[in-house]
């Protein structure tokens, strides 16, 4: 199952006003560039959250009918709020797993998901997305591959070292190993199902006031420090990401703080 960050009342609106503007349109911003449209289009867009880009969507020819899914009520909420605002009659959103269960074969041109969470078994993940595309349709899949958010990952092999914990050592080498590249996320696309795959990558920086603006800033708390441990399904990395956040206090204390970020888009086929 394809999975975002549970979102509550308070935190939903940040996804809008301080993580889109200077993250999440990164990904967003490539997967429309590869979106390949006709007269028409019908999107899923799983684990949606607020809705991004649905603006833009609906600004665009031609004519876009959504179906956004989140697990968040408040999400959903907002996602129809901002949908309603804009007049987009035909985008409609409900709070249920991503994709649902309950659609027909066949139903959309486009699947989009802009940073999910994804379980270690990709493949799975991506073979449930097949069935629902029309033949021709596209996936985009956009997401952080391999190589990304080393400021973290290095204070995690930091702590791993300084207290010998050789669990988490080893756990950290094998979920960056696991880690997507362009060819691994390309076959893996193929073996779900898909054909005619190609997959963009950007290296970006994303800034931070400093070392402590990291941990309360609602990219890390909603996006990046989710899908980081999302990468260890076995491990509690409590006591490690409280190192890390400490460790950044004082390694960056009166200097900007540069997230590198390797943003991915996969183009897949039906």
């Amino acid at each position: 199952m394809i999975a975002s960050e549970p979102l509550d009342s308070a935190d939903a609106p940040l996804v809008d006003t301080a993580v889109v503007p200077r993250y999440l349109h990164l990904f967003a911003e490539l997967a429309l560039e590869m979106m390949s449209v006709g007269a028409s289009a019908r999107v899923l867009h799983v684990a949606c959250r607020t809705g991004y880009p649905a603006a833009e969507l609906h600004a665009a020819p031609p004519a876009f009918d959504v179906l956004g899914v989140d697990g968040s009520q408040a999400a959903i909420e907002l996602a129809r709020a901002t949908a309603a605002a804009h007049g987009a009659e035909r985008f409609v959103y409900r709070v249920g797993e991503s994709p649902p269960p309950d659609l027909e074969p066949g139903s959309f041109t486009h699947v989009l998901a802009l940073h999910p969470l994804l379980p270690v078994d990709r493949r799975r993940a991506f073979a449930q997305l097949v069935p629902l595309i029309r033949p021709g349709g596209q996936a985009l899949i956009a997401m952080p591959l391999r190589g990304s958010f080393p400021e973290v990952t290095d204070l995690l092999r930091e702590y791993a070292l300084k207290f010998d914990d050789i669990e988490l050592t080893k756990a950290i080498e094998v979920a960056l190993a696991r880690r997507p590249t362009i060819e691994t996320l390309s076959d893996d696309l193929e073996a779900a199902g898909f054909d005619d795959v190609d997959v963009e990558l950007r290296h970006v920086l994303v800034p931070f006031e400093n070392g402590a603006a990291f941990a309360p800033d609602p990219i890390a708390r909603l996006f990046v420090l989710p899908e980081i441990r999302s990468w260890f399904p076995d491990s509690d990395l409590t006591r490690a990401l409280a190192y890390v956040h400490e460790a950044m206090e004082r390694y960056w204390s009166d200097a900007t703080l540069e997230l590198t970020v390797n943003v991915g888009c996969a183009s897949a086929r039906r």
